[in-house]
Order: C-alpha cells, then sequence, then structure tokens
C-alpha cells in the first residue's frame, strides 16, 4: 500500500515571496523524503487552492492524503477554517480519504530552527547572558494561541538561558514588536534580537522588521523558511496523523 500524499496548507501572500518560500520548503521536504508525494494547497491569493489541490490528488488517483496546516498555532485557521474546507472538498470527492494534521508548534525542533535564524543575524547563545530576544509572531485573537507563544517564551529562555525572552506581535494582539524592544531596553538589556517566529515573507513579518527598526534593535533574524528543522517537524507531523489512521479497507 502507498504511504499517504502530503498536502501542504498554506496561508497564501498576495507576496510573492511568500509562495516561493513555502515551495524551497517542500522541496527539502521531498530531499528529505524521496517517494512522498508532497503537493501544495493555499487558503487565500495563491493558485492552487485546497479544494483545486485535492481535485488534483483525486484525478491522479490519489486516495488517502494527509492535509498539513503550515501554522505555528493551533488558531482560527487550524480550528475552523482548514476543517470546513477540507470537509466540504471530501463530500465532493467522496473516493479520496484526508486527515488533517497538528498544527507544527509548539516543539523543540522549531526553537532549534529560531537559533539558527538569530546566528545568521549574528546573534548566537554564547551571547546569552547580556542579550534579550523578542519572540515576534503574526498574532491572533485566540487566547490559545497567544497562551501558546508566551509558553514558548518562557521554555526558550530556560532552556537556552538568554537573559530575556518577550513575546511580541505584528497583529491582533500586544504588545508590538517595537513596544517589546523597548522594554527590554528600559530593563537595562545590553543587545535586544528579534526572532520572527514566522514561516515566510509576507505583510506581517514586514512590519515585524518594521517594528524591530523603529525601536532600535540590534539584530533581526531571517523568517523561519526552509530551514531543516521545519522540513523534519513537517515530516514529523505527516507521520503521526498517518500512525493514528486505521488502515484503508482492502477494494
Amino acid at each position: 500500500m502507498h504511504a499517504p500524499a502530503l498536502l501542504v496548507i498554506a496561508h497564501g501572500s498576495r507576496d510573492p515571496r511568500h509562495a516561493a518560500t513555502v515551495a524551497a520548503l517542500c522541496e527539502r521536504v521531498r530531499r528529505q523524503c524521496p517517494g512522498l508525494r508532497v503537493d501544495v494547497g493555499h487558503l487565500d491569493f495563491n493558485a492552487p487552492s485546497v479544494p483545486q489541490a485535492l481535485h488534483r490528488l483525486d484525478a491522479d488517483g490519489v486516495r488517502d492524503v494527509v492535509a498539513l496546516p503550515l501554522l505555528l498555532t493551533r488558531a482560527f485557521h487550524a480550528k475552523s477554517d482548514i476543517p470546513a474546507v477540507l470537509r466540504e472538498a471530501a463530500a465532493r470527492l467522496p473516493r479520496l480519504r484526508v486527515t488533517q494534521a497538528d498544527v507544527l508548534g509548539p516543539h523543540d525542533l522549531l526553537t532549534t530552527a529560531l537559533e539558527r535564524r538569530l546566528g545568521q543575524a549574528g546573534v548566537h547563545p554564547s551571547h546569552a547572558a547580556t542579550t534579550g530576544i523578542v519572540l515576534a509572531s503574526a498574532g491572533s485573537s485566540d487566547p490559545e494561541a497567544i497562551a501558546v507563544i508566551a509558553e514558548i517564551a518562557r521554555e526558550w529562555r530556560r532552556a537556552t538561558g538568554w537573559c530575556a525572552v518577550r513575546p511580541a506581535f505584528a497583529s491582533a494582539s500586544l504588545p508590538r514588536t517595537a513596544d517589546a524592544v523597548s522594554a527590554l531596553r528600559a530593563d537595562g538589556v545590553r543587545r535586544v534580537a528579534v526572532a520572527p517566529y514566522v514561516i515566510a515573507p509576507g505583510f506581517l513579518p514586514d512590519r515585524i522588521a518594521a517594528g524591530a527598526a523603529e525601536a532600535g534593535a540590534d539584530a533581526v533574524a531571517p523568517v523561519l523558511g526552509d530551514a531543516p528543522e521545519l522540513a523534519q517537524l513537517l515530516l514529523r507531523r505527516y507521520r503521526e496523523a498517518h500512525a493514528r489512521r486505521p488502515a484503508l479497507a482492502a477494494a
């Protein structure tokens, strides 16, 4: 029996860098797991849409799909939007079995990827005693998602020893990136770096960078992008979803 195909569900963006980054990440997943079919569907702005991607899989004879939200927290899209899209598509494609995987975060691989990106910006754990980190996410109106970001910040500080790790948000929630940078400065932190907890470039990551510049952050890391840890985590979530489902009945 063939392994299920992996459908990566991306948010989509008018910014062409977003789709290019998602494509690069999916290509890294393919290299890590040769033979696995990896397709992409978008919720908005980009093609193919999720229904279009599922229709293509069905037309190609695929019968089993793991749909993996390319999301770092479990908020509205993962709880409501994506399940609704998948249910509607499944009703139209009765031969196709689709299982929704868990979102990516939280996970230790993500903090490892954050540290990789900070290193590219010249910020290393050897600087931890004098460096404060602003963990800047896109933001959400979902209290569960906000609480998860705050807990990631606490755990990251305990595990790595940064003198402080503060959450910040580009939309929907407070504090903003500039405010978090300024608060660390007011607390006497010598060096402040911003770590965007986002996957791909776009409007909100640009807002994070602008806030960091406005407040005079010493360094801003790149977005997570196609970090190898992210590709490993996609495959882990895919395998978890595959393992917890019953086998398909024989035709």
